[in-house]
């Protein structure tokens, strides 16, 4: 099994990149989140090989987390790689998820080609592996984001406000924008709350 891929890329396109690894060029297809998040000419993509009678296609990903949801798609009766892969471009991980843990059935079906059926079997197979997934990507999100909420609690102790009213407001910056990190954008949002 290819569990990961790392060279130079040579071709990026919407649908697939070609990675070149030692002289050997490698055709992988991504979704339009993978696309967004490839932003230099060294990439590595973590993979999942698809063997079919006809083809062996390898699809990449940026993030591990990302290809789990694709396997836990694709799982799902009816759901192949390829319309895994329309998910993966209609809607980013969290929003995904989102709509499954939610059984927000009109959502899922609005991705092209999928109809009521599939979609509500989607969220019935789910429901239970992607709630499971959110508390670990939750889990580990609290590990990385600790000593920046340390340092953002300690500046808005110093400037004279209280511990829970500033834990509270920090959780909620947090939750609303999983892009800072760093204390100042941190502080700067907490204090736009107060």
């Amino acid at each position: 099994m290819i569990t990961h891929i790392k060279g130079k890329l040579v071709e990026k396109t919407p649908t697939y990149v070609i990675i070149d690894v030692n002289g050997i060029g490698y055709k992988i297809k991504i979704s339009l989140q993978t696309y967004s998040s490839i932003d230099s000419d060294s990439c590595k993509l973590f993979t999942h090989l698809s063997i079919k009678e006809d083809s062996h296609t390898l699809f990449g990903f940026f993030e591990e987390s990302e290809r789990q949801l694709f396997r836990n798609l694709i799982s799902v009766s009816g759901v192949g790689p390829s319309t895994a892969q329309v998910i993966l471009s209609t809607y980013h991980s969290k929003e995904i998820i989102q709509h499954i843990s939610t059984a927000n059935v009109a959502a899922v079906q609005s991705v092209k080609g999928i109809g009521a059926k599939t979609a509500q079997r989607i969220i019935i197979d789910l429901k239970d592996k992607v709630s499971s997934s959110i508390v670990d990507s939750d889990i580990l999100f609290n590990k990385l984001d600790n000593t920046i909420k340390k340092e953002a609690l300690s500046a808005l102790a110093s400037l004279g406000f209280g511990k829970k009213i500033a834990e509270n407001k920090i959780d909620k910056v947090l939750k609303m924008d999983s892009k800072i990190n760093n204390v100042e954008e941190l502080v700067k949002a907490a204090l736009s709350q107060m």
